[in-house]
């Protein structure tokens, strides 16, 4: 929770809000990709991309 709170940190203090929407629509992509691979889904998750 380190990273997470010192970049927190760095977007309040350089004022970067604009960057939270990207960092957390990467995160939402990786966290299906990683979890969708082991499963049935995986070969209609990869279609998408």
């Amino acid at each position: 929770m380190g990273i997470v709170r010192d970049l927190w940190g760095f977007l309040k203090v350089r004022k970067k809000y604009w960057l939270l929407p990207i960092i957390l629509t990467l995160l939402l992509f990786g966290s299906l990709i990683v979890f969708a691979s082991g499963s049935a889904i995986a070969p209609f998750i990869y279609t998408l991309f």
